[in-house]
């Protein structure tokens, strides 16, 4: 069986949205009907998360950590447990493409990397256009990036237990996870072929993440900063 494993922190405006995505990566004709689940792990949720996430067809599990290596590992955790042969990885804001897991897959490789777009701005208000054209001008969204995202990130099970799976890290959990992969000499394919869109939102929930990159871009001259890794 194939798995999903998406680390959830009061996501109730996304996870809805983001659950039956990868539902229905799971159920792509390409899959050739290969069982696959949807966990969902909720971290310290005091909102509709996981009634929202449960409603759209995923599992859940719960812990009370608030960081998010702790929670990426937990649903991973679960998904071995129940017998997956390859764990993708994506975030609760995040919509993956119909054909994200069967393109992970089609790479055969050991693990992928994948790029991630966005496709609203608006949440920045007047400063969407300026935050828009810095994206689009210092992120490498093409086949060889070195862009490393949980929101888009793929492993056979076999060597995700072999370099010890996400350490309990609070941020950049899934850049330690990778590196921990190269080291090994696991095959990794860095491709902008696996598809997902992911939220722009104002509000970082990890130093040294998507968002946060975001709002440094914000903050710094124009030109100064450089894309999200």
């Amino acid at each position: 069986m194939l798995g999903i494993a998406i680390p959830a922190h009061n996501e109730e405006e996304h996870i809805a949205a983001a659950v039956a995505a990868a539902m229905a990566a799971g159920r792509h004709a390409s899959l050739a009907g290969e069982p696959c689940e949807v966990v969902v792990a909720l971290d310290a949720c005091t909102d509709a998360t996981g009634v929202l996430a449960r409603a759209a067809g995923a599992r859940t599990v719960e812990v009370d950590a608030r960081n998010v290596g702790v929670a990426r590992a937990l649903a991973a955790q679960a998904l071995i447990e129940a017998g997956a042969r390859w764990l993708a990885f994506t975030d609760a804001d995040t919509r993956v493409a119909p054909d994200w897991l069967a393109d992970q897959l089609a790479l055969d490789a050991d693990a992928v990397c994948g790029c991630v777009g966005v496709d609203d701005w608006s949440c920045h208000g007047v400063d969407a256009e300026r935050l828009h054209a810095h994206f689009l001008a210092t992120y490498n969204d093409r086949d060889d990036h070195r862009h490393i995202h949980g929101a888009n990130l793929g492993v056979s099970t076999a060597l995700y237990l072999k370099v010890g799976g996400f350490k309990h890290l609070a941020c950049s959990e899934d850049v330690d996870l990778v590196h921990a992969l190269e080291r090994s000499g696991a095959r990794i394919a860095w491709s902008a072929r696996p598809r997902v869109m992911t939220s722009a939102r104002r509000q970082a929930r990890a130093v040294g993440g998507f968002a946060d990159a975001l709002l440094q871009a914000l903050a710094a001259p124009a030109g100064a900063v450089a894309a999200a890794a």
